[in-house]
């Protein structure tokens, strides 16, 4: 396997296993001995799985997931690569997202890709990292916003959650400007936008970001981690998601409250 400067999280699952077993040890202060330490093997070995020169059996696994409290994240990411050779998850997303007549979004971490500013865009993709060609990312970005803007556009129902307004991604301005954008947007006739508040405690969001596709051949789900995500076609799979989204918009703000709570945030953005 690649060594880690030739990891390529966007053609192999194994390497964006390798990228999040970095991320999430970084992510919680781990070391590597502290790792290989929880799960039973050497440092080198731990070195090894995160530069890709070797791959994390379901078992170890298992074990970073309850460390991590993942809800099982790098489980499903072994069992995708079992049985994935050469994912192109983002390419997939979008092409079933221009499909689509309703999407869905859950966001835990960053405004929706599809609401984003171009500043605000322009410093989710500079603080990951992971791209070169930042220009290039950030056109891709606004150019899939397209869509909302069509003859017929589709509906986009977006749940929220209420940190996400108040982390100033790119600093004051950008976010304040980020923050009118939504509020904007949420006033277009295709658009709902609605907060889970923060009093919402556990909830069943807690794993993640998700979003949900539903297009004229079946309804499709999109769970994202860290430098990638996984296409969910399985109905089974599927109707688990949208029971998560329909109990998060249960307990998710009204539309009005959402506009007043954006407002709010806005001016006590510094």
């Amino acid at each position: 396997m690649a060594p880690r400067d030739d990891l390529d999280p966007d053609s192999s699952v194994w390497h964006w296993i390798a990228v999040e077993l970095r991320l999430f040890r970084e992510l919680f202060n781990l070391t590597g001995t502290e790792v290989a330490e929880i799960l039973g093997l050497e440092k080198s070995s731990v070195s090894n799985m995160e530069a890709g020169r070797t791959k994390l059996r379901m078992g170890h696994a298992e074990k970073l997931d309850q460390r991590y409290k993942t809800g099982g994240h790098f489980q499903r990411l072994v069992k995708l690569a079992e049985k994935t050779h050469n994912p192109d998850w983002f390419a997939q997303f979008t092409r079933y997202e221009r499909r689509s007549t309703l999407i869905r979004p859950y966001s835990a971490l960053l405004v929706p890709g599809l609401l984003q500013t171009p500043d605000y865009a322009r410093a989710v993709i500079e603080g990951a990292q992971m791209l070169d060609n930042v220009d290039q990312a950030l056109q891709e970005r606004m150019t899939r916003q397209e869509i909302l803007k069509g003859e017929n556009p589709p509906e986009l129902h977006a749940l929220i959650k209420q940190s996400v307004l108040e982390d100033p991604v790119g600093g004051p301005d950008i976010m304040r400007a980020q923050l009118a954008h939504l509020i904007t947007m949420s006033h277009l006739k295709n658009i709902i936008i609605r907060v889970v508040p923060r009093s919402l405690g556990a909830h069943p969001g807690v794993d993640g970001s998700f979003t949900l596709l539903t297009a004229s051949k079946g309804e499709y789900a999109w769970s994202e981690a860290v430098g990638g995500g996984r296409l969910v076609s399985d109905p089974a799979e599927v109707r688990e998601y949208l029971r998560r989204y329909d109990r998060l918009g249960a307990d998710a703000m009204s539309r009005g409250s959402t506009r007043s709570l954006i407002a709010e945030v806005m001016e006590a953005t510094e």
